[in-house]
């Protein structure tokens, strides 16, 4: 079995056993609900919590491991009742920790559970319309240094986590493109997790990457879902000659602009060989091509120190979301300080992208997806940081050589 077999089946197992503990808990708590009880009846709501464990559990099986129309519907049914039942058991948990689980308040607390599931209900509302919303585009302005005085207000598009398969398809892909094309850029940036871990053959699911031709190119590295999806080794963009796809190495985009893309970390660390990527990746770059303005494509925001020491002037990067639903992002920081948005890390601006899609439930809360529209400037000729707002109150944090700054959307 291949490592990232065996990582799949791991993360599917943890997965689940969540699963089964937010569904104990969720239905566990609504059978004390006055109004719940005297309408259905303790296992009436029992027998509905398990039913959609078994729905669950027929999504993350048939679902993710089939094709077609059904199985597609068993999947998104599936998350996005997962996510639901997330923010159900939150609620409950902040009704649960005022009443120190009905200790206090308690001809109270079961009927503050039952508002608690009504709020969480909304929640997952919100969550759905933010979810099936397009992307917004983000616009700012980054400083290079290096870059030549012809190339000044270059507009470069970035797009990450796309995440297209059996639930975003080609239809979707196609509005992505035409938002693309109205933004009028210079050269387009793919940042990884363009496909899912299954689903289509990617050949047809890419065909709408052909309306995608920039003058300075489209770039692409991959994500951990498209090593999953390409099991072969081959690459996504094969039956796309167009899209470049940059695998630990350097490409002159145009005299005085090199862009630097490595492979997936994460997928790297699985393997045990994820040290000095990038410091490898930028020393090749000034080994082979010299000077000019270095941007370095990476999907996941590791390594960023070794990246500001190694010479980038701008990265970008993906694969967070965000936390797409929200509480997940505060799990996601312990995970990826360099959680998403503006940051200043010596001399290099690190930008980690929402992403433009989704994973599992098409669902986001609070924040949408999002799609990076980058206007490039010469150091000297930058207007402040675009629509991007002051230091994070927090203050600077000082890295060993370094100087890191939070910088966030106003």
């Amino acid at each position: 079995m291949s490592e990232e077999s065996v990582t799949v089946s791991f993360f599917g197992t943890v997965l689940t056993i969540i699963a089964t503990v937010l569904h104990v808990y969720v239905f566990g708590r609504a059978c004390t609900v006055p109004l719940l009880r005297s309408r259905l009846g303790g296992r009436w709501i029992l027998a509905i919590g398990a039913a959609l464990w078994v729905l669950f559990l027929l999504g993350r099986t048939m679902g993710r491991g089939g094709a077609g129309p059904v199985a597609e519907a068993l999947e998104l049914a599936a998350m996005m009742w997962l996510a639901t039942a997330m923010l159900l058991a939150v609620c409950l948990a902040a009704v649960d920790a005022i009443t120190c689980f009905g200790w206090l308040l308690r001809r109270r607390a079961p009927a503050l559970r039952g508002w608690a599931l009504a709020a969480g209900a909304v929640l997952a509302g919100v969550a759905v319309v933010q979810g099936l919303r397009p992307p917004v585009v983000r616009d700012c302005e980054v400083a290079l240094p290096g870059l030549p005085a012809d190339l000044d207000g270059t507009v470069l598009v970035a797009v990450s986590d796309l995440h297209l398969g059996s639930l975003l398809d080609e239809s979707w892909l196609a509005a992505r493109v035409a938002q693309i094309r109205r933004l009028e850029p210079d050269m387009v940036v793919l940042l990884g997790d363009v496909l899912d871990g299954h689903g289509p053959p990617p050949e047809p699911l890419l065909a709408g990457l052909d309306a995608l031709r920039p003058p300075l190119g489209v770039w692409a590295v991959l994500g951990n879902h498209d090593r999953w999806a390409m099991r072969d080794g081959g690459s996504p963009f094969a039956s796309q000659p167009h899209v470049r796809l940059l695998v630990n190495e350097s490409a002159e985009v145009c005299p005085g602009l090199v862009v630097v893309g490595v492979e997936d970390i994460t997928s790297a660390r699985r393997r045990g060989n994820a040290d000095g990527i990038v410091e490898r990746a930028l020393a090749e770059r000034r080994d082979r091509l010299g000077g000019g303005a270095t941007i370095l494509l990476s999907h996941t925001p590791l390594q960023i120190e070794e990246a500001a020491a190694g010479g980038a002037d701008l990265t970008l990067c993906g694969h967070t979301h965000g936390g797409q639903v929200w509480p997940m992002g505060y799990l996601a920081r312990l995970r990826h300080p360099w959680f998403v948005g503006r940051y200043q890390v010596g001399d290099m601006t690190l930008m980690v992208s929402r992403g433009a899609g989704t994973w599992g439930p098409r669902m986001r809360l609070w924040h949408p997806g999002e799609i990076l529209r980058i206007t490039l400037r010469r150091a000297h000729q930058a207007a402040g940081v675009g629509r991007v707002g002051p230091p994070d109150p927090r203050g600077t944090l000082r890295l060993p050589g370094l100087e890191r700054r939070r910088m966030v959307s106003a």
